[in-house]
């Protein structure tokens, strides 16, 4: 089989956050640009606030959707310790996005632990990060769900994706009463510098 020359993009965060929306309108997008392009989900309790990850490849020619230790290119992780959670994925030297917004996990929000502190420092140590305020940002749209989309648009500025049109790829992926709110997530996303 011939290797891969894509590109390998994990996307995670904790259920209800809208990742799964993020890789469809990022598939979408990259399969309208002429990609071969596989994606995979994982859901974990996600429907409990569980860890959720889904992982898009593309390329000339994709061969499978799955992302092996040290693979990935790019992480975007919706919640800071998801990043350290799917860390061991990224490659070394590899780019990872950060949304700067913390959930507690059980242990935590019992008292039986403590969040762990200087993530972003511990991670900069094997990677390139780009901590985002992507859910401050959402929540100055007026929603905090348009997070996912927020971050797209930071990705989409940090791989030189611009060519794709990715107003099609949202009218294609979101509700019409929710599209206007999703372009200026997108565009404000698109602007942030981190």
């Amino acid at each position: 089989m011939t290797a891969f020359t894509g590109k390998s993009i994990l996307i995670c965060g904790v259920g209800g956050q809208g990742t799964l929306l993020m890789s469809k309108t990022l598939t979408y997008g990259l399969v309208q640009a002429g990609y071969d392009v596989k994606m995979s989900e994982v859901h974990g309790m996600a429907q409990r606030g569980g860890s959720v990850s889904t992982q898009v490849r593309y390329g000339e020619k994709v061969y499978s959707p799955i992302i092996g230790r040290g693979e990935a290119d790019v992480l975007v992780a919706f919640e800071k310790l998801e990043a350290v959670r799917y860390a061991n994925l990224l490659k070394p030297g590899g780019a990872a996005l950060i949304n700067d917004y913390e959930i507690a996990p059980l242990p935590v929000a019992s008292g039986a632990a403590e969040y762990p502190q200087n993530i972003e420092e511990q991670m900069r140590r094997a990677f390139q990060v780009r901590v985002l305020p992507a859910s401050r940002v959402a929540k100055s749209l007026g929603n905090i769900r348009c997070t996912n989309i927020v971050l797209l648009g930071a990705l989409v500025r940090a791989f030189a994706l611009e060519t794709i049109d990715w107003n099609a790829a949202l009218t294609a992926s979101v509700p019409p009463k929710a599209l206007a709110l999703n372009i200026a997530a997108f565009d404000a996303g698109y602007q942030l510098e981190g």
